[in-house]
């Protein structure tokens, strides 16, 4: 901090003013210092102090002589160091060095090692400027240079300018980067996300047309206390509704139809459920697939159901009745052709074993 005081000749007042304008040499011990003002006294106007003889003009109020002193010298001429080393000899308390015009109001960091315990200062050329036309106006100025705040100015430089804007465009370019990605991303997944949902709607309606049957105490082809669905691991039970794969595999309604959704295969024996209906690759593209001809004989209608009549001790060679099913929807031509057989196949098997015959 450094604080001047003089007395205006003209008003004959006393001028008193302090900033924290100046910078402590690295080898100046950070301590304060007091003293008249004195700069080079030459008669060239050298003000840079390098000349082993300078002298110094140092006004003094009243005449007093042998007061502390401070010398004022300009930047540049020679090193630090020999500015200090002269004024030192001439006993000064302090060496006050202002800066070059170019620097304006900046203080650099000053090295001068080897000059002992004298105090070293820099201050701007503007001040230095300010206090050098006073003195070599013969008005007596007094400074006083007390220990500030430190210094953070070195830490910025240029360099460190770049770096942080670099820095900075850097982190916009990957912050942009990632925006697109995530909206590129979220575009594409809302797309795929309408997509699905109409593929669902699609497979929602194939599966649909599967068969629905609802299991009956003591009917032929279904043993409800042997038999379990596949997917939830638990007995058929009377009343259950059941979906009928073209595979002839059956399951619980409720179980199949959200794994079909999801799947499209059977999980038994991995068939592709949604193929073998007559849907090759999505679900709106429709292969027309003709209907199997019914064997003479036989009424097409009763191939539509796997629910038979209770045993109840009649003729076993005469042909069973067919009971339809509680709730079953329009079906594939093709799917009910191959469910009358598959009930054909059962009915069989089931009159062979009775018999004593061997079951294929």
């Amino acid at each position: 901090v450094v604080n001047i005081e003089y007395v205006d000749p003209q008003t004959n007042l006393t001028v008193w003013s302090v900033s924290e304008s100046g910078r402590f040499g690295d080898s100046s011990p950070k301590e304060g210092a007091h003293g008249l003002v004195g700069v080079p006294w030459a008669p060239g106007g050298d003000l840079e102090g390098c000349a082993p003889d300078t002298r110094f003009f140092v006004p003094e109020p009243g005449g007093r002589g042998a007061a502390p002193w401070v010398a004022l010298v300009a930047r540049g001429g020679c090193t630090f160091k020999d500015k200090v080393l002269v004024a030192a000899r001439r006993n000064a308390s302090a060496v006050v060095l202002y800066n070059e015009e170019r620097y304006g109001n900046i203080t650099l960091p000053m090295s001068h090692a080897g000059t002992g315990n004298i105090v070293v200062i820099m201050i701007s050329y503007p001040k230095g400027r300010e206090i050098l036309e006073l003195v070599q106006k013969g008005i007596p100025v007094t400074m006083t240079i007390g220990v500030g705040t430190r210094h953070v100015q070195e830490f910025i430089s240029g360099q460190s300018v770049v770096f942080v804007a670099i820095a900075f465009i850097t982190m916009m370019i990957i912050s942009l980067a990632w925006l697109i990605f995530y909206y590129i991303q979220r575009f594409l997944y809302t797309g795929s996300q309408i997509g699905s949902q109409s593929h669902r709607k699609e497979t929602k309606k194939v599966i649909g047309q599967l068969l629905l049957h609802t299991v009956k105490h003591g009917e032929k082809g279904i043993d409800v206390d042997a038999e379990n669905c596949a997917v939830c691991i638990e007995n058929f039970k009377v009343k259950d509704i059941i979906r009928i794969l073209p595979c002839k595999h059956i399951f619980h309604r409720i179980c199949i139809d959200p794994w079909l959704l999801d799947h499209r295969t059977c999980p038994m024996c991995k068939l592709d459920v949604i193929k073998a209906l007559g849907y090759w690759g999505e679900p709106g593209d429709v292969q027309e697939m003709p209907a199997p001809e019914s064997p003479p004989g036989r009424d097409p209608a009763a191939n539509l159901s796997l629910t038979l009549p209770d045993d109840d001790g009649s003729d076993e060679s005469s042909p069973p009745s067919a009971s339809p099913a509680a709730s079953e929807p329009q079906c594939d031509p093709s799917f009910k052709g191959d469910a009358g057989e598959n009930t054909a196949l059962l009915e069989a098997s089931r009159s062979d074993s009775r018999h004593g015959g061997p079951i294929s």
